[in-house]
């Protein structure tokens, strides 16, 4: 089971990067930056496209604060690449695909039977450490501005109140 502060599972798998291009893409290729991994359980379902245009449209604001976008799924990179061209159109992030699913198990997201990802989040640090997980059921497509405001807690390196916001003031002791 995947704890906070333990290092995140290593991977080395092969995504769709925008243009349609396929490349290998391992945990250590975002060694020094922060990562934000989500995995969603099928491409051309109706939750999933919410989702990854949403972090499409905050994309900039996550490179901003110097972290990286990566998405996940059980499908095939040719799945990613079809779904892409045909209905969501470039994200700007690469989409893993996870056929033997060993990522998604791996990091405790594959829903055993169905033998798809749920809904998980991770946010890595720079030195490849798990600082967020947050797992949501397949129904309910999760919000990117949270995914970001936690990233923006998560480096201020303060204690943050709950509905902490940048520039809103940290707790003292």
């Amino acid at each position: 089971m995947i704890q906070i502060g333990q290092p995140a599972p290593h991977f080395k798998e092969q995504a769709v990067i925008d243009g349609g291009d396929f490349k290998d893409i391992s945990l250590e290729d975002f060694r020094g930056k922060w990562l934000v991994l989500f995995f969603y359980p099928l491409d051309f379902t109706s939750v999933c496209p919410t989702e990854l245009t949403q972090f499409r449209e905050y994309l900039k604001s996550f490179q901003e604060y110097g972290a990286e976008v990566l998405g996940a799924s059980v499908d095939s990179v040719h799945s990613h690449k079809r779904w892409i061209k045909d209905d969501l159109g470039d994200l700007g992030y690469p989409l893993i695909g996870d056929l033997k699913k060993n990522l998604a198990r791996d990091y405790g997201v594959l829903i055993q039977g169905a033998g798809i990802a749920t809904r998980g989040t991770f946010i890595i640090d720079p030195e490849q450490n798990i600082q967020y997980s947050c797992l949501h059921s397949p129904r309910v497509g999760r919000d990117a501005k949270e995914i970001l405001r936690m990233l923006a807690a998560l480096q201020s390196g303060e204690r943050c109140p709950a509905g902490w916001n940048p520039g809103d003031k940290h707790l003292t002791s």
